[in-house]
Protein backbone atom coordinates (compact mmCIF):
# COMPACT_ATOMS: atom_id res chain seq x y z
CA UNK A 1 0.00 0.00 0.00
CA UNK A 2 1.28 3.43 -0.88
CA UNK A 3 0.79 6.67 1.14
CA UNK A 4 1.96 10.27 0.89
CA UNK A 5 4.92 11.16 3.10
CA UNK A 6 2.78 13.57 5.13
CA UNK A 7 0.52 10.62 6.11
CA UNK A 8 3.35 8.54 7.62
CA UNK A 9 3.13 8.09 11.40
CA UNK A 10 5.46 6.93 14.17
CA UNK A 11 5.49 3.15 14.50
CA UNK A 12 4.64 2.41 10.86
CA UNK A 13 6.88 0.22 8.71
CA UNK A 14 7.87 1.53 5.28
CA UNK A 15 10.02 0.43 2.36
CA UNK A 16 13.05 2.73 2.00
CA UNK A 17 15.85 1.97 -0.51
CA UNK A 18 14.63 -1.65 -0.82
CA UNK A 19 14.89 -2.10 2.96
CA UNK A 20 12.06 -2.41 5.48
CA UNK A 21 12.33 0.37 8.09
CA UNK A 22 10.30 1.36 11.14
CA UNK A 23 9.43 5.04 11.57
CA UNK A 24 10.74 6.26 14.94
CA UNK A 25 9.96 9.97 14.57
CA UNK A 26 8.16 12.18 12.04
CA UNK A 27 8.11 15.98 11.84
CA UNK A 28 6.27 18.11 9.26
CA UNK A 29 8.27 21.22 8.38
CA UNK A 30 7.23 24.34 6.50
CA UNK A 31 10.18 26.73 6.17
CA UNK A 32 9.33 30.35 5.32
CA UNK A 33 10.11 30.58 1.60
CA UNK A 34 10.48 26.88 0.73
CA UNK A 35 8.05 24.05 0.07
CA UNK A 36 6.85 21.89 2.95
CA UNK A 37 8.66 18.63 3.62
CA UNK A 38 8.57 15.71 6.03
CA UNK A 39 11.61 14.90 8.12
CA UNK A 40 11.88 11.58 9.88
CA UNK A 41 14.09 9.16 11.74
CA UNK A 42 13.78 5.54 10.61
CA UNK A 43 15.47 2.29 11.72
CA UNK A 44 16.40 -0.43 9.27
CA UNK A 45 15.11 -3.87 10.26
CA UNK A 46 17.98 -5.62 8.47
CA UNK A 47 20.90 -3.63 9.92
CA UNK A 48 19.33 -2.11 13.05
CA UNK A 49 20.82 1.29 12.19
CA UNK A 50 18.85 4.52 12.44
CA UNK A 51 18.97 7.26 9.84
CA UNK A 52 17.58 10.73 9.22
CA UNK A 53 15.51 11.06 6.05
CA UNK A 54 13.67 13.86 4.28
CA UNK A 55 10.76 13.52 1.86
CA UNK A 56 8.67 16.04 -0.03
CA UNK A 57 5.17 16.07 1.45
CA UNK A 58 3.63 14.62 -1.74
CA UNK A 59 6.25 11.85 -2.20
CA UNK A 60 4.74 8.33 -2.27
CA UNK A 61 6.04 5.76 0.27
CA UNK A 62 5.30 2.03 0.39
CA UNK A 63 3.99 0.83 3.76
CA UNK A 64 4.65 -2.68 5.05
CA UNK A 65 2.06 -4.50 7.20
CA UNK A 66 2.84 -4.89 10.91
CA UNK A 67 1.90 -7.91 13.02
CA UNK A 68 1.09 -7.18 16.68
CA UNK A 69 0.46 -9.85 19.30
CA UNK A 70 0.32 -10.19 23.07
CA UNK A 71 2.97 -12.38 24.65
CA UNK A 72 4.30 -13.15 28.14
CA UNK A 73 7.88 -12.68 29.31
CA UNK A 74 9.32 -16.13 30.15
CA UNK A 75 13.04 -15.89 30.94
CA UNK A 76 16.44 -14.54 29.90
CA UNK A 77 19.01 -16.58 28.02
CA UNK A 78 22.36 -14.80 28.08
CA UNK A 79 21.58 -11.20 27.12
CA UNK A 80 18.45 -12.11 25.14
CA UNK A 81 14.85 -12.11 26.37
CA UNK A 82 12.49 -14.99 25.63
CA UNK A 83 8.74 -14.35 25.28
CA UNK A 84 6.04 -17.00 24.85
CA UNK A 85 2.58 -16.94 23.32
CA UNK A 86 0.08 -17.78 26.13
CA UNK A 87 -2.14 -19.76 23.72
CA UNK A 88 0.30 -21.67 21.47
CA UNK A 89 3.36 -21.64 23.79
CA UNK A 90 5.48 -20.58 20.80
CA UNK A 91 8.68 -18.86 21.98
CA UNK A 92 10.27 -15.73 20.50
CA UNK A 93 13.79 -14.56 21.43
CA UNK A 94 14.44 -10.80 21.38
CA UNK A 95 17.84 -9.06 21.63
CA UNK A 96 18.50 -6.89 24.71
CA UNK A 97 19.04 -3.68 22.66
CA UNK A 98 15.53 -4.05 21.19
CA UNK A 99 13.96 -4.50 24.63
CA UNK A 100 15.73 -1.32 25.83
CA UNK A 101 14.30 0.40 28.93
CA UNK A 102 11.32 -1.99 28.97
CA UNK A 103 13.61 -4.45 30.80
CA UNK A 104 13.00 -2.45 34.00
CA UNK A 105 9.34 -3.54 33.94
CA UNK A 106 9.64 -7.19 32.85
CA UNK A 107 8.72 -9.82 35.41
CA UNK A 108 8.15 -13.52 34.84
CA UNK A 109 4.79 -14.09 33.08
CA UNK A 110 4.37 -10.32 32.67
CA UNK A 111 2.35 -9.37 29.59
CA UNK A 112 3.89 -7.37 26.70
CA UNK A 113 2.95 -6.48 23.13
CA UNK A 114 5.40 -7.51 20.42
CA UNK A 115 5.19 -5.83 17.02
CA UNK A 116 6.91 -7.59 14.15
CA UNK A 117 7.53 -7.01 10.46
CA UNK A 118 8.15 -10.01 8.23
CA UNK A 119 8.49 -12.27 11.33
CA UNK A 120 11.18 -10.05 12.90
CA UNK A 121 10.33 -8.29 16.18
CA UNK A 122 10.80 -4.52 15.92
CA UNK A 123 9.03 -3.12 19.01
CA UNK A 124 8.56 -4.45 22.56
CA UNK A 125 5.84 -2.54 24.38
CA UNK A 126 5.04 -2.95 28.08
CA UNK A 127 1.64 -2.01 29.57
CA UNK A 128 1.13 1.58 30.82
CA UNK A 129 1.53 0.38 34.42
CA UNK A 130 2.90 -2.75 36.11
CA UNK A 131 2.85 -4.19 39.62
CA UNK A 132 6.35 -4.83 41.02
CA UNK A 133 7.59 -6.10 44.38
CA UNK A 134 9.78 -3.82 46.52
CA UNK A 135 13.16 -5.54 46.96
CA UNK A 136 14.74 -2.98 49.26
CA UNK A 137 13.28 0.05 51.02
CA UNK A 138 15.12 1.90 53.82
CA UNK A 139 13.05 2.82 56.86
CA UNK A 140 11.58 6.31 56.86
CA UNK A 141 12.62 8.46 59.81
CA UNK A 142 9.97 9.64 62.25
CA UNK A 143 9.27 13.32 61.76
CA UNK A 144 10.29 13.22 58.08
CA UNK A 145 6.73 13.69 56.92
CA UNK A 146 6.74 17.35 55.90
CA UNK A 147 5.44 17.95 52.37
CA UNK A 148 5.38 14.57 50.63
CA UNK A 149 8.93 13.42 51.38
CA UNK A 150 10.12 10.54 49.19
CA UNK A 151 12.84 7.89 49.52
CA UNK A 152 14.72 5.74 47.00
CA UNK A 153 13.56 2.13 46.80
CA UNK A 154 14.81 -0.80 44.72
CA UNK A 155 12.30 -2.97 42.86
CA UNK A 156 12.56 -6.68 41.95
CA UNK A 157 13.82 -5.79 38.44
CA UNK A 158 16.67 -3.69 39.86
CA UNK A 159 14.98 -0.38 38.99
CA UNK A 160 15.43 2.37 41.60
CA UNK A 161 12.56 4.84 41.96
CA UNK A 162 11.27 7.42 44.44
CA UNK A 163 8.35 6.37 46.66
CA UNK A 164 6.60 7.66 49.80
CA UNK A 165 8.17 6.97 53.22
CA UNK A 166 5.49 4.42 54.23
CA UNK A 167 6.50 1.88 51.53
CA UNK A 168 8.27 -1.14 53.05
CA UNK A 169 10.38 -4.05 51.72
CA UNK A 170 8.22 -6.89 50.37
CA UNK A 171 5.21 -4.75 49.45
CA UNK A 172 3.85 -4.65 45.90
CA UNK A 173 3.44 -1.29 44.23
CA UNK A 174 2.10 -0.03 40.91
CA UNK A 175 4.62 1.81 38.68
CA UNK A 176 3.88 3.97 35.62
CA UNK A 177 6.07 2.53 32.82
CA UNK A 178 5.98 5.74 30.76
CA UNK A 179 7.48 7.91 33.50
CA UNK A 180 9.04 5.35 35.86
CA UNK A 181 7.19 6.88 38.82
CA UNK A 182 5.40 5.33 41.81
CA UNK A 183 1.61 5.33 41.42
CA UNK A 184 0.11 3.47 44.39
CA UNK A 185 0.21 0.33 46.52
CA UNK A 186 -1.05 -2.78 44.77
Amino acid sequence: MSVNANEVRKGQAILHNNDVCVVLEVTHRTPGNLRAFVQGIIRSIRTGKSMDVRWTSYEKLETVPLNTRRMDFSYMTGDDYVFSDPDTFEEVTVAAELVGESKNYLVENGSVTLTSVEDKVVVVEVPASVVLKVQEAPEGLRGDSANNVQKSITLETGLIIQAPLFIKTGEKIKVDTRTGKYMERA
